[in-house]
């Protein structure tokens, strides 16, 4: 189903050829080891890139550009896949099929994007001034903003606490003393350095067939001198626990967030077991956590749970009154227990199913959900096709959930409570 295509030593096309469609997308991503250092400058690029080009020089121009493209679509990519950080750029446009006789998009938008990625208007040699402090401030805003959604906020607080030494406690966007230091200068010299070491990753949705689109990446990634460095492997969390964190905001409303790790990853043939098995603890509307904790006790005003595969995490949120944290903590302790033990019902399993399934199932319904599965899952080590990870999930067992149950231990606790 993927056609992969090496067209220079670290550079790799993937194709997912689909006529279904009347867009394609290509995405283009620079894949970096996450380091607290470079993080902020990563995911600062491509918004800079997108101001202007030599021959497109300002954001009038590039709007001109992609008019003229049939209303295609650029925009930035910064993803955090378990070890990595993926920066470039995501773009979708109208397969030629569609166009008017005698007109072509796929072509010119290819053009397109090389002048994005290799001719950006500089200053003096470098990236304009003007384009990094405007394109800072904007990163800064985002950054801030995430203290405005006290949910994100204290998951953001229990990665970091849990991760102290693992590149996965490092925000996707780094942090805003990192962006506050970026300089024009320093942001186009990183800049080329990973355009020249770093793995480029294109991923391609569309009608064109995969040869096709390998003769046209080719005269643009063929122009770079690089000498490219591979990536570390990723690996399971295996950090020390760190312990119970508290921390006091002017709130109403507390924030509890319980962090457990397992050696299960998405490398792991356990890994659609422990899917499930999160999914019947606390991934839903039917899950223990929401039906016990919530409808039945009413100690929560909302409460669910998430599994970072990439890395064997599952942490579990919670909203509640200042003075409820002892009891729900107790009480999520109490339901993994059951989930360890083999205490739920059939239905409870097979809704838990339904529900992966149901997601996986809505995989290949857009060009951007198709980019999005494959391109971050072989980049994370998730090997399988959605229909395999179908199958995967409906061969769980009752007693395979009870076994990857046990193996979650939790590791650290964070608190969000008000300032009295």
């Amino acid at each position: 189903m993927i056609k992969t295509i090496e067209l220079f030593p670290g550079i790799v096309l993937r194709c997912f050829p689909d006529q279904r469609f009347k867009q394609g997308c290509l995405s283009i991503q620079l894949v970096r080891p996450m380091d607290r250092e470079e993080a902020a400058v990563n995911a600062l690029i491509p918004a800079v890139l997108l101001r202007g080009t030599e021959n497109a020089p300002d954001l009038r121009a590039i709007t001109l550009r992609l008019d003229d493209l049939y209303g295609a679509a650029v925009g930035t990519l910064v993803r955090r896949v378990g070890d990595y950080q993926a920066t470039g750029l995501y773009c979708s446009f109208i397969e030629d099929r569609f166009a008017l006789e005698g007109d072509r998009v796929l072509e010119p938008m290819i053009g397109f994007l090389e002048e994005l990625l290799f001719q950006p208007l500089l200053e003096d040699g470098v990236f304009r001034r003007d384009f990094v402090e405007s394109e800072k401030r904007n990163l800064i805003l985002t950054l801030q903003s995430q203290l405005n959604d006290k949910r994100i906020y204290a998951n953001n607080r229990l990665i970091r606490s849990m991760c102290t030494w693992d590149s996965f406690g490092v925000p996707r966007l780094g942090e805003q003393e990192q962006v506050e230091r970026i300089t024009a200068e320093g942001a186009y010299r990183h800049y080329r350095r990973i355009l020249e070491e770093s793995p480029i990753e294109l991923f391609y949705v569309g009608a064109a067939r995969p040869e096709q689109m390998a003769e046209l990446l080719k005269p643009v990634f063929g122009k770079l001198r690089r000498t490219p460095r591979g990536l570390p492997e990723q690996t399971a969390f295996t950090d020390p626990p760190t312990g119970d964190h508290t921390e006091q905001l002017d709130v109403a409303q507390g924030k509890l967030c319980m962090g457990f790790v397992s050696p299960i990853t998405l490398r792991d043939d356990r890994f659609a077991a422990l899917q499930v098995c999160n999914v019947l603890f606390g991934g839903g509307m039917t899950s223990k956590l929401f039906m016990q904790v919530r409808e039945a006790r009413s100690l929560c005003y909302d409460i669910g749970s998430g599994y970072h595969g990439s890395k064997g995490i599952v942490t579990v949120s919670a909203g509640i009154d200042f003075d409820k944290e002892a009891a729900v903590k107790g009480l999520v302790l109490e339901l993994l227990e059951e989930c360890k033990n083999g205490v739920f019902t059939a239905e409870e399993l097979a809704a838990a199913k339904q529900a992966l399934i149901s997601q996986l199932q809505s995989t290949h319904d857009a060009p951007g959900a198709i980019e999005g599965y494959y391109a971050s899952g072989l980049l994370s080590g998730l090997n399988k096709t959605p229909a395999q990870y179908i199958a995967a999930v409906q061969a769980v067992t009752a007693e395979q959930v009870a076994q990857v149950a046990g193996t979650l231990e939790l590791h650290t606790v964070y608190f969000l409570k008000g300032v009295r």
